[in-house]
C-alpha cells in the first residue's frame, strides 16, 4: 500500500470535487489514477444500449437474422425451453 500526501491546494480541490460527486476524496483519487494509468480496464456499462453492445468488442456476437429468417430468437423464452428439454430427458430416462 502506498500513501500519497497531497499539497493543500490539491487536497482542497479533490475534497470539493468528491463532495460535488457524492464520493470520498480517496475514491475520486483512485478513479483518477486508474483512468490515467490503467485505461485498458473496461469501464462500467452505460445505461444506454444492450449488454451485447457493451461486450461486443470482448465476445463474439452475431445477428441471427442473418442466418434464419426473422431470427433464431435463441435468447428468448429460455426458461420454457430448458423445462421442455429436462422433461424430455426425464421421459427418456436420461435424468
Amino acid at each position: 500500500m502506498v500513501t500519497i500526501t497531497l499539497p493543500p491546494e490539491l487536497e482542497k480541490i479533490v475534497t470539493e470535487r468528491a463532495q460535488q460527486q457524492g464520493t470520498t476524496p480517496e475514491l475520486l483519487a483512485i478513479d483518477g489514477l486508474r483512468e490515467k494509468f490503467a485505461p485498458s480496464s473496461p469501464a462500467m456499462p452505460s445505461t444506454e444500449g444492450t449488454m451485447a453492445d457493451y461486450l461486443g468488442e470482448f465476445i463474439g456476437c452475431f445477428d441471427s437474422r442473418k442466418i434464419a429468417p426473422g431470427g433464431a430468437a435463441l435468447s428468448e423464452d429460455t426458461g420454457r425451453k430448458f423445462k421442455e428439454l429436462i422433461l424430455k430427458k426425464y421421459h427418456e430416462g436420461k435424468v
